[in-house]
């Protein structure tokens, strides 16, 4: 337990104790990669899987983008685990030339983001 000392006054001990707790409320970490996604060489009519998985505290959420925005297609499909920490993208089938870009795995909490 706290104590009160000749010369500190309650109100002094007071912010002290809400010092304390607000700096435990911010505890957390932001979003790191555990797990990043490799390139890969496909052919047009086949399959591409790409895998990523972050860890932070909050867990993270991460999500999948191609020239920056979302993936958004039904050719391409996300599949999540780890409660949203880790997904897959499955693209099927290859549209070569026109997949062929950078995909980026974006993952968030509310510590901030990470991309790979």
């Amino acid at each position: 337990p706290f104590q009160c000392r000749r010369g500190m006054s309650l109100f002094s001990l007071l912010l002290a104790l809400l010092s304390i707790l607000l700096s435990n409320s911010n505890a957390g970490n932001p979003p790191r990669f555990i797990k990043v996604p490799s390139d890969q060489i496909g052919v047009s009519g086949g399959v591409a899987s790409f895998v990523c998985q972050a860890t932070g505290d909050p867990k993270p959420r991460v999500s999948w983008n191609k020239k920056g925005k979302r993936v958004n297609s039904q050719r391409f499909e996300t599949i999540e685990f780890d409660e949203g920490a880790g997904a897959v993208l499955r693209i099927q089938p290859l549209r070569t030339p026109r997949d062929e870009n950078l995909y980026e795995c974006l993952a968030e909490n509310t510590h901030g983001e990470e991309t790979v």
